[in-house]
């Protein structure tokens, strides 16, 4: 089994829950997570391998600016509890890397707090391995 790691620095956005009326009177909201969408194939185009079975990620969230150094210092690296939901992450990371996400079958999920680099995330890409087969 191969392993590969992208970073695509990117500001992560969970998948918000769509309405019909999103077709014609789009909220910012959805506009932000199809900018995301849009900037995470970019980051990725041409770097995926044809075949995936496990999709673990990472994702490292600024710090905010308000916090002390010593807060920051503190948080660096440590879990990262608040919103967007590690759940709405990854459904917005599997519909923008692929057509039919079905066909990933694990995968870990992180978020971390980081303050150095900026937002991004670090995916890391196991292709397939025929089990289950």
């Amino acid at each position: 089994m191969d392993k590969l790691i992208i970073q695509a620095n990117v500001i992560l956005i969970g998948k918000p829950s769509m309405t019909q009326r999103d077709l014609w009177a789009t909220r910012k909201c959805v506009l932000k997570y199809f900018d995301f969408k849009d900037k995470i194939k970019e980051e990725t185009k041409d770097k995926l391998p044809e075949e995936i079975d496990n999709l673990s990620w990472i994702a490292f969230f600024p710090m905010p600016k308000s916090w002390s150094k010593k807060k920051k210092l503190e948080y660096a690296g440590k879990p990262h509890r608040q919103r967007p939901d590690r759940d709405n992450i990854d459904k917005a990371i599997l519909d923008a890397l692929f057509e039919e996400d079905s066909v990933i079958y694990r995968g870990t999920i992180e978020k971390r707090w980081e303050d150095n680099l900026g937002p991004r995330i670090m995916l890391i890409i196991e292709t397939k391995d025929n089990e289950g087969e």
